[in-house]
């Protein structure tokens, strides 16, 4: 008589995670409202420059209105002159996601920060260096003296392997793989790694005609200015935040502080915002093409948000995993 068998242990079903990715002024936040309110789903912010607090305006930050609709998470929670790593946020993503998995709702990840997104999708190992100001504020000298490039050339002369994958054109991003390798003496591409986390996940991205998006940015800047962006950015100038924090070299405040200390006439301001923002936008979509497995829509097509709930229904149903 042969022994029976051990049935073979199954493994626990992974926990679902819905992530809406794309653009500024794309239409994310309706749009995850709307599917959040469909799949009992819970927000979680994927906005590097939307963690601040009293900056709603320039961010685009949902109201109060957008917030007793859906819960939200990870939303202007950091004062403009506190440093948030990208490691802590993802510890951070990773605590409230798992919250949510535990009372039964639905997390839905939604930004434009490729980065975050990246952190919390892919598991990235990011080196837990931390930021060491005396070091900071000679980078910073550099970039006011000589500019990004001289920057991104003392990388490439330290670093080679990081300089190569790296955007060159973002200062705070170079900072920051010079600082790694200076205080380590290791590569930032040395040092990472990916960690997938124990999630299904489904990516979703929204996108629109350029000329479009294009448009739809340049209508949300005059109402940002039109409801208080220069009284906004007063108030942080007074509050005493220095200009060359992060925080206040985003874009709109560091055109609306220019036009406040009479370097740009308001006209010149606003016309820059729109143009640094269209800029931006391009740098997104080079990010997020590079993802794996985003499944597209193009929001013009007025069939876009039901295809979209349909597919997040059929996903969490258990049809597509």
């Amino acid at each position: 008589m042969q022994p029976a068998t051990r049935p073979e242990r199954q493994a626990a079903p992974k926990q679902p995670l819905i992530v809406l990715l794309g653009p500024t002024a794309v239409g994310k936040t309706e749009l995850s409202l709307q599917l959040c309110e469909r799949i009992d789903g819970e927000i979680v912010g994927a906005d590097s420059r939307q963690i601040y607090r009293g900056m709603a305006i320039g961010t685009a930050l949902v109201g109060d209105a957008e917030r007793a609709r859906v819960p939200h998470h990870l939303l202007d929670f950091c004062a403009p002159d506190e440093t948030l790593t990208v490691a802590a946020y993802q510890r951070m993503a990773y605590a409230v996601i798992d919250d949510i998995h535990r009372r039964g709702a639905v997390p839905v990840l939604t930004g434009g920060t490729a980065l975050y997104v990246r952190a919390v999708t892919e598991g990235l190992r990011i080196p837990e260096v931390p930021p060491n100001p005396a070091l900071r504020a000679e980078l910073e000298e550099t970039l006011r003296r000589e500019g990004r490039e001289a920057l991104f050339e003392r990388l490439r002369s330290l670093d080679p392997a990081t300089a190569a994958v790296i955007d060159g054109n973002n200062p705070r991003r170079v900072m920051r793989a010079l600082e790694i390798v200076i205080s380590t003496g290791k590569s930032k591409v040395e040092l990472e790694g990916a960690m997938p986390p124990p999630y299904q996940t489904l990516l979703i991205g929204l996108d629109r005609p350029r000329d479009e998006l294009y448009a739809r940015i340049d209508r949300r800047v005059d109402e940002m200015v039109e409801i208080g962006l220069i009284d906004e950015t007063r108030r942080l100038l007074a509050a005493g935040y220095d200009t060359r924090l992060p925080s206040m070299t985003g874009l709109g405040y560091r055109e609306m502080t220019a036009y406040l200390s009479g370097g740009l006439a308001l006209d010149e301001a606003v016309a820059r915002i729109k143009t640094e923002t269209h800029r931006y936008v391009r740098d997104q979509y080079t990010w997020f093409r590079r993802m794996a497995g985003v499944q597209w829509f193009d929001m013009q097509a007025g069939d876009s948000p039901q295809r979209i709930m349909a597919l997040a229904e059929a996903f969490l149903s258990g049809e597509l995993r």
